[in-house]
């Protein structure tokens, strides 16, 4: 079993998508939103930024919602739940509760140690190294369905989970590759 005890994940994004389940008058809306932008030749929904929680939320005519820069699911849920007290505010009626779907979980973290990127690329399966592209191995997991950014100082993003459960699962399944081919080693060559 891979140690996990000196890995740390936190979250830096999650996005959701959100169905309220009402048909929304876009120019009434953006009569209550602070903080918003509507401009339907540039694009067709509104873009509202909150600040507690600090969330941006693009808000759709159909009734269908994207939140994005939330760091934790219950920042979704305050940030609909508190459009949803507006928009009743205004007279919109809903069909049922809003259907909330992460669609994204961006993580940050680092397992504690430095890797030749050189060495890790050539040794393990799904993996991308482009470094005059990019500084770091792109790894893919296919279940979970996520990608690991992996950097010679030990640190990582993980992208694409659709949650905390399924970024620790793909990070786990990096590490197991990582110790099969030697590569947490103590004695690694020399950086």
């Amino acid at each position: 079993m891979v140690d996990t005890s000196k890995v740390k994940l936190r979250i830096e994004n999650i996005v959701a998508s959100v169905d309220l389940f009402a048909q929304l008058d876009l120019e009434k809306v953006i009569e209550i939103c602070p903080n918003s932008k509507y401009n339907p030749e540039e694009f067709p929904g509104i873009i509202c930024r909150f600040d507690d929680p600090k969330v941006a939320l693009l808000i759709f005519s159909s009734g269908k919602l994207v939140v994005t820069g939330a760091k934790s699911v219950e920042d979704i849920e305050r940030a609909v739940g508190k459009l949803v007290q507006m928009l009743k505010g205004i007279g919109v009626s809903f069909k049922r509760a809003p259907l909330i779907d992460i669609q994204n979980m961006v993580f940050s973290g680092d397992i504690g140690r430095e890797f030749n990127l050189d060495t890790v690329a050539l040794s393990l399966p799904n993996c991308e190294y482009e470094p005059e592209q990019f500084p770091g191995v792109i790894y893919r997991v296919k279940e979970p369905r996520a990608v690991i950014l992996l950097f010679s100082s030990g640190k990582i993003v993980c992208s694409g989970a659709k949650s905390e459960h399924d970024a620790w699962e793909a990070v786990r399944k990096l590490l197991r590759e990582l110790e099969k081919y030697g590569l947490l080693d103590e004695e690694e060559e020399e950086l």
